[in-house]
């Protein structure tokens, strides 16, 4: 699909796009790349804006290396928030779980639960790492004026 020469892509379909329309989506992608980084310090608050910034753009950027970053993010973000609703569903089942064995005295139903809230707090622990991985792998691919795979 793409040819590479040195840091930049050979793409016929590249020579439609101007420099300074090549210019601005580079400049559009490294805000919503650094929206997604504020987020961490918003409580997930920026979390949705980019995505929808990465919608609104998508198109633009068809047919040239700066299509991989608008499908990167977007990726990103929605395999992010599916991993962190499976470990928010498992801590929650968990949780419950807690209550009746509480409620029932059971002491090895309480182990269980808390073995499985544990379980959602580490997918929920690995989706926060993968998602920060990928903003920063993909920021600086696009610093470096590369595509992301």
């Amino acid at each position: 699909m793409y040819a590479m020469t040195g840091d930049h892509i050979n793409n016929p379909m590249s020579d439609n796009m101007n420099n300074k329309q090549s210019r601005s989506l580079v400049t559009y992608n490294h805000i919503t790349y650094l929206l997604y980084v504020l987020s961490y310090f918003t409580a997930g608050l920026l979390w949705i804006v980019p995505i929808f910034m990465n919608y609104a753009k998508r198109r633009d950027a068809d047919g040239t290396w700066l299509a991989t970053h608008f499908d990167w993010q977007i990726k990103t973000f929605w395999y992010s928030i599916v991993w962190f609703i499976v470990g928010i569903g498992i801590i929650t089942f968990a949780l419950g779980s807690f209550g009746v064995s509480i409620m029932a005295d059971s002491g090895n139903i309480a182990v269980g639960s808390v073995l499985l809230a544990s379980i959602g707090f580490i997918i929920m622990g690995v989706a926060f790492i993968w998602h920060l991985y990928r903003i920063v792998r993909g920021w600086i691919a696009l610093a470096d004026g590369r595509p992301v795979p």
